[in-house]
């Protein structure tokens, strides 16, 4: 009478130890699900950061194919498209990001960046124009500021360029490009503050430099300002220095600056070389 208990009892523990056997395959499948899941956002992270554009651009698009619904791979590839300079294909990418379900403000705020980098200025400010008021980053400002500027609404541009330079703490970015916003509306004197404080967040930034001295040249100062540079970098700010001259009908010490760009430069200064010695002719 005990023998179809004994056989029940064994066919439960067979089934229970089968169980059992098939739990710990289940768990190092989900295990090593979850350790890929985390060596491809690290991977992801290094391709949008330090990786070579045109290869982050590849790994994304393959990567973006194999998994058509995670929203995190074509944001992937939008950005790596940005940094191969490639922005209007990367606006398309964005088009299919913002399109999706779990589409963020900030993606239509990336959006409006590759336009704006495609040059559809009309398309990014209504894309910005669809972002709530309620969003206020950094980015976003920055591109308003660069929309404003772009309409001459110079009251509205200075707004959105003072409010994004408090929403970084590297701001030096977005200074310069308040400052040479104020340069080429004829304001010399507060392009000059903006790059002189741009300058104190990143010293080495040339194009600030570069730009610095451009205003200092508007309003006849013809000294370099006392900033960190190079030797070559000291020989490029007095060449440009000296074309401002120039331009001003200041020959005589347009010539002088191109005399000291010329011996100051570490090498041979074809350029100044060149336009010194037709000025000279």
């Amino acid at each position: 009478m005990r023998r179809p208990i004994v056989a029940a009892l064994c066919l439960s523990g067979a089934v229970a130890l089968s169980a059992c056997q098939k739990s710990p395959d289940a768990e190092v499948q989900r295990a090593l699900k979850d350790v890929n899941v985390i060596d491809e956002s690290n991977l992801s992270d290094i391709m949008l950061t330090v990786g070579d554009p045109e290869e982050a651009v590849a790994y994304f698009q393959r990567t973006a194919e194999q998994n058509p619904d995670r929203i995190d791979l074509r944001r992937g590839l939008a950005k790596s498209l940005v940094r191969a300079n490639r922005p209007t294909e990367a606006a398309a990418v964005w088009r299919s990001v913002v399109a999706h379900p779990q589409v963020t403000n900030e993606d239509r705020v990336s959006l409006a960046d590759a336009l704006i980098r495609a040059n559809e200025w009309t398309a990014a400010e209504a894309e910005l124009n669809k972002v709530p008021p309620t969003h206020e980053t950094f980015e976003r400002y920055r591109l308003e500021a660069m929309i404003a500027d772009s309409k001459k609404n110079w009251k509205k541009a200075d707004s959105f360029y003072e409010i994004a330079a408090g929403l970084t703490t590297k701001p030096s970015g977005v200074l310069n490009n308040w400052g040479f916003s104020k340069l080429t509306r004829g304001d010399a004197a507060g392009a000059e503050r903006l790059f002189v404080q741009a300058l104190t967040f990143d010293p080495t930034m040339f194009t600030t430099k570069n730009n610095l001295v451009l205003a200092r040249g508007a309003q006849r100062k013809y000294e370099l300002p006392v900033v960190k540079m190079s030797q070559s970098e000291k020989a490029e700010l007095l060449y440009t220095m000296a074309l401002t001259a120039i331009k001003q009908g200041d020959v005589n010490t347009g010539k002088q600056l191109l005399r000291e760009a010329v011996d100051t430069h570490p090498q041979h200064f074809e350029t100044a070389a060149r336009a010194l010695a037709a000025l000279e002719a």
